[in-house]
């Protein structure tokens, strides 16, 4: 069976809330969801908490969250705070 992943741009001025969205549609995912990320430039602490709740329900619902087209200091931040091995990376 063919996996359809949902698909969404994370706005560069509004991290959480749009992850918060991306939360939401976890039920509608087929096993991935795709994060674009190539808008963001910084992440705030409202953000990685809410990319901690985020990883924690996928992970809950077994569904793999990819980011794609982060940037190397919001990856360095992910890093650092060890929310990165949570989450698939593609460029």
């Amino acid at each position: 069976m063919e996996m359809i992943a949902v698909w969404l741009k994370i706005d560069g001025e509004h991290v959480a809330e749009t992850l918060q969205e991306a939360c939401e549609k976890l039920d509608s995912a087929d096993g991935e969801v795709v994060l674009d990320f190539s808008s963001v430039r910084r992440i705030d602490p409202g953000a990685l908490t809410a990319m901690e709740k985020l990883a924690t329900a996928a992970a809950d619902k077994d569904v793999k969250v990819v980011l794609r087209g982060v940037n190397v200091e919001v990856y360095k931040v992910l890093k650092l705070v060890k929310v990165a091995s949570r989450f698939g990376f593609l460029n």
